[in-house]
C-alpha cells in the first residue's frame, strides 16, 4: 500500500511539473510567436530595428562630416583665388547677397567690424569729396503764400507743391529746393547753441524728444576723438525737463548745458504735432543744423555707442571712397514689405500708410528684387554716417521732404528717393550684423504711442476725430494728387519674418 500511494504521488508531481514547464511555452506560442510566428517575424522584427539603429548612426556621421566639409570649404574660399568662392566670404559682394536672398547663408545678429585697430594711427583726408553733378546747392527759406488766402503761418518744411516736389527731382549743377527751417516755422535754437556748433566740423548726434529717452555715454572713445568731435543731443524742452530729474545736467559758463560728454542743444517750438516727426529733424537734416559740419554720425537717442567715431568713419567712408552710409534692415528689402510691417505694429495710421505707397506705385516704385542696383530698398535708419556734400546733403533734403510731405516713417522713403535719383546718388549700405556691433540699445524710459497710430480708417479723422490729424505734416496725404490713386493695386507682400 505504502509503495502504491508512494507512486501515486510520485506520478501526480511528474504531471504538475510537465504542467509547469508547458505553461510558458504556451503563453509563448498563444502569444507573440504563435501561429509559427516564432521562425519568422521575430527575426525580422530584430534585423529591422538594427538596421533603424544603424541607418540613424550613418545619417549622423554623414551629417556631421558634410559640416565638417562646408567649413573646409569656407575656410578655403575665403582664401581662394577665385572671385566666386571668395565672394561667398565677402559680406559686400554680390555673390554673398545672392546667397543671402536665396537663404544659403544666414547673417549672424552681431558680427566683427572690420575697423583699423588704432584711432591715432588713422589719417584724415585733406580737404572735401570733389563736387560732380550737384555743384551749388541752396534753399528755400521763405514760405510762399497761399493763392487762395487761406496760408495763417509758415510752416517748417514750407508748403511744397507737387510741382515743386517733382522738379526737385531733376538734377542740375546749380539747385534750389526745400529742406526745413523755413522762417517762422519753428525749431530755433539757443544763440549760445549756434555760436558753439560753429566751430563743429566732425559730429556725432543724437536726439531725445518728449522725454522718451536719457541721454547714454558712449564707450571705447579715443582721446583723439574726444578732441575730435562735437557730441551734440538735440532735445526739446520737455525732455530737457525730464533729463534734468533723471541725470546731472552741467552748465558751463557760456550757457552750454552738459551730460557728461553730450552737449545738449535745445530746440525750441517744435515744428511738427508728432513727437516722431520732430526727431526727423536733427537725424536728417544734420548738415542744416550743424552747417559747418564736414562729418556727421548720428545715432539714435535709444542707442549706446561702443565703436570710436573715427574708426567708423575710417570704415564706412573713407576706405570706400563713400559719403554716405547706411545698415540694411534686417527683415525687409522692399518697401512695400516695410510697409506692411509698420502697419501690423501700428507704427502710424494704416489708410495715410496705403496712401503712401499707392502714390509711390503710381510713380513707378516696383519692389525690391535682385535685378535692382541696390542690396536692399530699405535701411536701418538709426545709424547714419555722412560727409556733407553738395549731392550728400541734397539726398537728405529730398528724403526730409518726403518725411515731411507724406508719413514720419523716413524707411519708407528712403528707397523711393535713391530711385528717382536714378543712380546719380552713391552710397554704401552695409551689413545689419555690423549695424548691431556698433551699440547697445537701451529701452525707451515709457512706450511711444499717439491717436494717429491706431486709426483704422479716414473716417476716424473727420468729425470728432478730427483732433488725430496733424495740422503741420504730412499735408500731402491730404492734399489733392495730380493723379488717378483710385486704379493703384499695392503689390502683394509676402511677410518673410514674425519680427519684422
Amino acid at each position: 500500500m505504502d509503495s502504491e500511494l508512494q507512486r501515486s504521488i510520485s506520478s501526480r508531481l511528474n504531471r504538475r511539473g510537465e504542467r509547469s514547464i508547458q505553461i510558458p511555452h504556451s503563453k509563448d506560442v498563444g502569444g507573440l510567436f504563435s501561429s509559427g510566428k516564432f521562425s519568422s517575424d521575430y527575426p525580422m522584427k530584430v534585423i529591422w530595428k538594427r538596421g533603424f539603429v544603424r541607418l540613424v548612426l550613418v545619417a549622423g556621421i554623414v551629417w556631421m562630416l558634410l559640416i565638417l566639409f562646408a567649413l573646409l570649404v569656407h575656410v578655403w574660399s575665403c582664401q581662394s583665388s577665385f572671385a566666386f568662392f571668395s565672394a561667398i566670404c565677402n559680406k559686400e559682394s554680390k555673390v554673398y547677397n545672392v546667397l543671402n536672398v536665396w537663404g544659403l547663408v544666414q547673417p549672424q545678429h552681431r558680427c566683427p567690424i572690420p575697423v583699423a585697430s588704432d584711432p591715432d594711427k588713422i589719417v584724415i583726408p585733406d580737404g572735401k569729396t570733389p563736387d560732380t553733378i550737384v555743384k551749388n546747392l541752396t534753399y528755400v527759406m521763405e514760405d510762399e503764400p497761399a493763392k487762395d488766402g487761406s496760408q495763417t503761418s509758415p510752416l517748417f518744411g514750407g508748403h511744397q507743391s507737387w510741382q515743386q516736389r517733382e522738379e526737385s527731382f531733376k538734377l542740375s549743377s546749380s539747385m534750389k529746393v526745400h529742406c526745413g527751417f523755413v522762417r517762422g516755422g519753428g525749431a530755433d535754437m539757443d544763440p549760445a547753441d549756434v555760436k558753439y556748433v560753429k566751430k563743429c566740423r566732425f559730429v556725432v548726434a543724437s536726439g531725445i524728444f518728449d522725454g522718451y529717452d536719457v541721454p547714454h555715454q558712449p564707450s571705447n572713445i579715443s582721446d583723439r576723438s574726444k578732441k575730435l568731435f562735437c557730441f551734440l543731443m538735440v532735445v526739446d524742452e520737455v525732455s530737457l525737463s525730464f533729463i534734468r530729474e533723471n541725470a546731472t545736467v552741467r552748465e558751463d559758463s557760456k550757457g552750454g548745458k552738459w551730460v557728461g560728454i553730450w552737449r545738449l542743444i535745445l530746440l525750441k517750438h517744435p515744428p511738427y504735432d508728432e513727437p516722431r516727426r520732430n526727431g526727423k529733424v536733427p537725424k536728417i537734416l544734420t548738415h542744416r543744423l550743424f552747417p559747418q559740419a564736414q562729418y556727421s554720425i548720428w545715432i539714435d537717442g535709444k542707442m549706446e555707442l561702443i565703436v570710436d567715431p573715427l574708426l567708423m568713419l575710417e570704415r564706412y567712408l573713407w576706405r570706400g571712397k563713400n559719403t554716405f552710409a547706411i545698415a540694411q534692415h534686417k527683415h525687409h528689402r522692399s518697401i512695400y514689405e516695410e510697409a506692411d510691417a509698420n502697419k501690423r505694429r501700428k507704427r502710424y495710421a494704416r489708410p495715410l500708410i496705403d496712401l503712401h505707397m499707392k502714390i509711390y506705385r503710381y510713380e513707378g516704385l516696383e519692389p525690391w528684387s535682385m535685378t535692382k542696383n541696390t542690396i536692399s530698398d530699405v535701411p536701418e535708419g538709426a545709424v547714419i554716417i555722412r560727409e556733407h556734400t553738395a549731392m550728400s546733403n541734397l539726398f537728405s533734403c529730398l528724403w526730409f521732404n518726403e518725411v515731411n510731405l507724406l508719413t514720419p516713417r523716413d524707411q519708407l522713403s528712403f528707397g523711393y528717393v535713391v530711385y528717382r535719383l536714378g543712380g546719380s546718388f552713391k552710397f554704401f549700405m552695409f551689413p545689419n550684423c555690423e549695424y548691431n556691433s556698433l551699440f547697445v540699445l537701451h529701452p525707451h524710459t515709457r512706450e511711444h504711442s499717439s491717436k494717429v497710430e491706431w486709426v483704422k480708417s479716414l473716417n476716424e479723422f473727420r468729425g470728432s476725430g478730427s483732433s488725430m490729424k496733424e495740422s503741420r505734416g504730412g499735408l500731402g496725404l491730404w492734399t489733392p494728387y495730380p493723379g488717378d490713386l483710385d486704379s493703384i493695386v499695392l503689390p502683394q507682400v509676402v511677410r518673410t519674418s514674425k519680427a519684422g
